[in-house]
C-alpha cells in the first residue's frame, strides 16, 4: 500500500512515472547498461484539497484563491492519472448535526462480515485463475465476470457518453460496480451498482473542468 499525502505537492514528472505501475503491476527501470523490470502490484492511496486554502467546491465557504492558481495546482495531477484510479472520493467537512447525533451506525464488525462475504465469492470465482480480486479482472475476462442487467447497461451507456469516460474508465467503473454487487451478493449488477461506481468517478468533472490538461 503507497499513500501519498498532498497529492499536487509531489512533481508532476514524479505523478507520472506512477502510471506504468498502477496500470501493469510492475515497474521498468532503463540505464545505459540494460533494462530491468521488477513486480509493483500496489495499492495507491492518495489525498490533496481541491485548491491551496482548501475550500474550492466547498458548500458554505468561500475560496480564496485566484483561479489560475486553482488550475495551476489541479493540472499537477492529470487526466490520464486520474483514470488509473479506482475510486475518486469528496470527503465533505462532517457537521455539528452528525457528530452530535445519537443514531447508531453499521458497526465495523458489521462490515467486515460485508467485506468477507464479498471476498469469499470473489476467491470463488477466480479460483482456476491467475487474478486475485475484482481490481485485477483481464480485460478479455469482464464480459464473463461483469454481466450487467439491460438497465445497468443502459445506465452505463449514458454515463458514458454524458461524462466523456474513456475506455480505461470505463473498465474501471465495470470492476467497482462488480465489487459493490458482490457486496451486495447479486450475480448480476444492477443499474443501482452502476449508478454507486459512477459517482465514485465525479471528482474529476467537479474540480478539474476548468484545471485538467
Amino acid at each position: 500500500m503507497l499513500f501519498l499525502d498532498e497529492l499536487p505537492e509531489f512533481s508532476r514528472a514524479a505523478l507520472e512515472v506512477l502510471r506504468q505501475p498502477i496500470e501493469d503491476s510492475q515497474v521498468t527501470i532503463s540505464r545505459v547498461s540494460g533494462t530491468l523490470t521488477y513486480p509493483c502490484s500496489v495499492m495507491l492511496i492518495a489525498a490533496m484539497n481541491p485548491c491551496p486554502c482548501g475550500y474550492f467546491g466547498h458548500p458554505t465557504r468561500p475560496c480564496t484563491c485566484p483561479e489560475s492558481r486553482v488550475s495551476k495546482y489541479l493540472t499537477k495531477v492529470s487526466g490520464p492519472l486520474l483514470d488509473r484510479l479506482d475510486l475518486h472520493i469528496d470527503a465533505m467537512p462532517v457537521e455539528f448535526e452528525h457528530l452530535s447525533s445519537s443514531e447508531k451506525a453499521e458497526s465495523s464488525d458489521q462490515i467486515k462480515k460485508r467485506v468477507n462475504i464479498a471476498r469469499a465469492i470473489q476467491n470463488e470465482r477466480f479460483k482456476h485463475t491467475k487474478t486475485t480480486c475484482n481490481a485485477r479482472i483481464e480485460p478479455g475476462m469482464l464480459l464473463e465476470t461483469c454481466k450487467v442487467s439491460d438497465s445497468a447497461k443502459a445506465l452505463l451507456q449514458s454515463a458514458f457518453e454524458r461524462m466523456g469516460l474513456s475506455a480505461r474508465a470505463y473498465d474501471r467503473v465495470l470492476k467497482v460496480s462488480r465489487t459493490i454487487a458482490d457486496l451486495d451478493q447479486s450475480e448480476v449488477i444492477q443499474s443501482s451498482h452502476i449508478a454507486e461506481a459512477v459517482q465514485y468517478r465525479s471528482l474529476d468533472r467537479k474540480y478539474w473542468t476548468r484545471g485538467r490538461t
